[in-house]
């Protein structure tokens, strides 16, 4: 720092710009996947800089922004209550099922 600038306050300092999830769409996908995150001041700053970062070599279709802050997780601790009544619905995994040839994204 030289003379000429003041050190940052509390006051002076810039908020952080809030987090953003970037999710994107493949040209072959039906789903979008989550592919990395960002910081921008808003959605459309980070629907901007995702396209420039994430979608750079045309593979994307569609682009969606979450804020992070927006995102509820399941917690590790809880993985048991959350998915382990799950393994005696075999109804729930229809891996039994032939599926015809005209159907690919399965």
């Amino acid at each position: 720092m030289n003379s000429s600038q003041t050190p940052e306050t509390p006051e002076t300092a810039t908020p952080p710009m809030p987090l953003w999830e970037v999710f994107v769409r493949s040209k072959q996908g039906l789903d979008h996947k989550h592919c990395g995150s960002l910081h921008a001041a808003d959605a459309q700053m980070a629907l901007r800089m995702a396209r420039d970062v994430y979608t750079r070599r045309q593979e994307g279709v569609s682009i969606w922004v979450v804020p992070s802050s927006a995102i509820t997780a399941s917690r590790p601790e809880d993985q048991g209550i959350d998915f382990d009544p799950m393994a005696d619905k075999v109804y729930r995994h229809p891996t039994f099922y032939e599926l015809p040839d005209e159907v690919r994204h399965m």
